[in-house]
This record gives structure tokens, sequence and C-alpha cells, in this order.
């Protein structure tokens, strides 16, 4: 049971309702996440405006391999839920890559190298080692790459935490519970 009442979507305040008609556009429903976010406005819009610019970095399976590893790291149920999900659904990503992605690895070496540092990064509170970070610049990515994905990781930190402090239920189908960290 969630430690904040979830608003219907109707009663959700007005300045809300526009970031929340385009998430029910792109997934089809509004998820509980997003309307606990939609209470305060100003929040649910930095998510926007977070989530909108972010998602014209790297590519797709990338960002969400991203999502996956710190997910896992944070232990965020359901991010893990709805994270899987939209990689199987919108990315079509098979449920294999999807586990070494929740383990902070891939089956392709560049985006393992982009996987890894994400989830050093949690497990690091950011302070990763010159080595991690050597890798990732090894793997090819550039330091604009490397900034992006730092950028992911805080965002996905934000959803993990809303979902972690509120205990969201999960309105995704559910997937095997986070491994203890």
């Amino acid at each position: 049971m969630a430690r904040i009442d979830i608003p219907k979507r109707e009663d959700a305040p007005a300045e809300s309702k526009p970031i929340l008609d385009k998430v029910d556009k792109m997934l089809g429903f509004v998820p509980n996440l997003h309307r606990i976010m939609s209470i305060s406005p100003n929040a649910i819009s930095a998510w926007a405006t977070l989530m909108a610019s972010l998602s014209k970095t790297l590519d797709v399976k990338t960002r969400d391999g991203i999502a996956l590893a710190v997910s896992e790291a944070d232990g965020c149920d359901y991010c893990l839920a709805a994270h899987s999900f939209s990689a199987r659904s919108l990315a079509k990503i098979p449920m294999d890559e999807i586990e070494l992605n929740r383990e902070g690895r891939s089956s392709e070496p560049k985006r393992e190298a982009a996987v890894a540092f994400a989830r050093a990064l949690i497990e690091t509170r950011g302070k990763v080692s010159d080595a991690q970070f050597a890798a990732v610049k090894n793997a090819g990515w550039t330091d604009a790459n490397i900034v992006e994905m730092i950028a992911l990781t805080a965002q996905y930190v934000l959803t993990n935490f809303m979902n972690n402090a509120v205990q969201t239920p999960i309105d995704f189908p559910e997937v095997s519970p986070a491994k203890a960290t």
C-alpha cells in the first residue's frame, strides 16, 4: 500500500494533466508513479523536462540498459517492472539481455561499458574509480556521452527514490524482485 494516496487521473492538478496525457498516449495508461508525481506539478514537470531532454541521448537500448542497472542497484521493484516492460514492449530487447542489464552487463561490449558504469555510479554514490571511468571511455564513449550517462542515472534515481519511499504499488507486469544489495 502506498504511503501517499494515489490520485485518480481526473483528480490531478490541472497543471499536471498535459504530462499525464502524454504518458497515457505513450503507454496506453497512466501508471501509479506518474499519478503520484502529478500531486506536485513542479515535480512532475521537472521529471518530464529531464526525461524529454535525455531521451535524445545515447540509443534507446543503452538508455534502457542503464535504467535497468540503476533500478536493480537501487532495489526498486516498481522501476524494474516498468523498465522491463518498456524494454520488452517498446525497445524490443530480449529477456536475456534485460537480465544482463540488471546485473550491469550486456551482450554488446560498448553497451556493457555504459551499463556497468551506471551501476558503478549507484554503488559508489558517484565516486567511481579511475579504472571504472577509463573503462567507459576506452569502450568508445565520448565525454558528452559520459555526462549523459550520469544525467540518466540521476533521472532514474529520482523515480527509484520516489517509488521506494512512497511504496508505489506496481501496475506493470511484475518481474522477479531486485536482488538484495
